[in-house]
């Protein structure tokens, strides 16, 4: 194991993260809100935490294989979220103790969007800023993640998402090296951000939360400025403008490389891919079942109020967002239960979503199909196939794989939040929020994560860190096989 060289990477990655102290500063000093010196702190203690770590292993330059690029994927993100939390514990408003710190920190960079905070609406802007800032980096990192490093390990059968061609079923790596892929990566996510935060400022919002909640959209998290969150708006136009972005978002974003290539404009890649039909599906049925309900219980005036609240909440919940109008856990029960197990679906492969992914749950059902035919013709030979391409029972076999250790995973945390005090519904309902990175529950953390125990936290950040690493990363870490030279 080249310890030498992942810790050179590791504290060359802390010394670029600490560059995110400085624009909440920059905020805190636009709107005088005296959250300045908390980030400013923060920036130098992360900073020289970076060198630290840098300066002595500079020279360290060893060739990393699969084993170390797992431990390096897996410290990106509980280092960064560690350090992340570094703002939260200094600044006194909001006054966080160093397990609520922790909490908000790796729930905004995992884009989980579940919070300890209330009274957001008082809090200086640079705490709000920096809670999207971090939830919009996390979405970036994610995206890397999932099409460019991923894919090289082998995690779960993300092996099927390294593109070129339209669709999840990919041969090659969207570019010849994982720098480009990144950098191609880059511009399609700012271009998104920027576009969803000019239609939420020409829809009414001013521009800090115009820019705040693009952030938050399209990573998919879920933070908002306002304790209402998007229901702060009252703007049927703004539900409208995050539903379309966060749609977009869900999608695989190599099919937004494709679509979007130098060689020109091919919407029609969006259809031909078969995981993209399937999502759209679901969110249509989602849509129309939560509509049918809300209009049979008649809970609002008008059936335009009730189909804008059921296109938002279904949106939002299953592509694990989390953004709100109103507290969903006050509908009909079989809503609320609904709309979490739609976020175990979540959103497409190689998008900011969270979940199991779209393709995987496609896959696992073309699966399911086969062994029934298999049960009628016993000698026949079925193939499952995807974009009109066969899949190799290799894949087929790390997507049960992974379908296995995630109910394993879901199973051990529910019953260590049980463990904690929670009641059942809480503890259920935690354990899908953070594993599916979705962020809101039912029962006591229907509205924030304030009121639980301490050690409850703590599980549900490893929680978080489960569903953003795909399982697999982290629980390779756990095995000795692992560790063995």
């Amino acid at each position: 194991m080249e310890y030498r060289t992942i810790i050179r990477i590791i504290g060359m990655l802390v010394a670029v993260f600490s560059a995110t102290m400085l624009p909440p500063a920059l905020i805190a000093f636009l709107y005088k809100d005296g959250g300045g010196t908390a980030f400013m702190q923060a920036f130098g203690l992360s900073l020289l935490l970076g060198l630290v770590f840098w300066y002595p292993n500079r020279r360290a330059k060893a060739e990393l294989r699969t084993r170390e690029g797992f431990l390096v994927v897996v410290l990106f993100w509980t280092v960064l979220g560690s350090i992340g939390a570094i703002p939260f514990i200094l600044s006194e408003r909001p006054d966080l103790s160093f397990t609520d710190a922790m909490f908000e920190s790796f729930s905004a960079l995992t884009t989980t969007g579940a919070t300890v905070i209330t009274g957001l609406d008082d809090l200086p802007k640079a705490i709000l800023f920096y809670r999207h800032l971090l939830q919009w980096l996390g979405g970036m990192g994610i995206i890397v993640l999932a099409v460019a490093v991923l894919p090289m390990l082998g995690v779960g059968g993300m092996q099927l998402y390294r593109c070129e061609t339209p669709g999840p079923v990919k041969d090659n790596k969207m570019t010849p090296r994982i720098a480009e892929t990144a950098k191609a990566l880059w511009y399609i996510y700012l271009t998104m951000t920027l576009a969803c935060a000019g239609a939420y400022y020409l829809a009414g919002m001013d521009s800090f939360d115009a820019i705040g909640h693009a952030f938050s959209t399209i990573a998919i998290g879920g933070f908002s400025s306002y304790d209402a969150s998007m229901g702060h708006f009252d703007s049927a136009t703004i539900n409208l403008i995050a539903v379309v972005f966060l749609l977009l978002s869900a999608v695989n974003f190599s099919l937004h490389f494709t679509a979007f290539s130098r060689r020109g404009i091919h919407l029609a890649s969006y259809w031909r891919d078969a995981e993209v039909r399937m999502f759209l599906l679901i969110q249509l049925s989602l849509v129309l079942v939560v509509f049918l309900v809300l209009m049979s219980h008649q809970l609002y005036d008008s059936p335009e109020v009730a189909l804008d609240k059921a296109v938002f909440q279904a949106v939002s919940m299953s592509t694990t967002a989390g953004f709100a109008t109103e507290s969903f856990a006050t509908w009909p029960l079989f809503l609320p239960i609904l709309l979490i197990f739609s976020s175990f679906i979540g959103g497409c492969a190689g998008s900011t979503g969270g979940g199991i992914k779209v393709v995987r749950i496609t896959l696992l059902s073309l699966q399911g199909m086969r062994e029934l035919k298999r049960l009628i013709h016993p000698r026949a030979l079925f193939s499952i196939r995807l974009n009109n391409k066969a899949v190799s029972d290799r894949v087929i076999d790390a997507v049960w794989g992974f379908f296995a250790a995630y109910t394993l995973v879901f199973a051990l945390i529910m019953v260590a939040l049980l463990a904690t005090g929670l009641d059942d519904i809480t503890a259920f309902s935690a354990t899908a929020a953070s594993l599916n990175n979705l962020g809101p529950g039912l029962g006591e953390v229907a509205s924030h994560y304030g009121e639980i125990n301490a050690p409850a936290k703590w599980i549900l950040v490893l929680g978080m860190l489960f569903g953003r690493l795909e399982i697999f990363t982290l629980l390779v870490l756990f095995t000795p096989t692992f560790w063995k030279s």
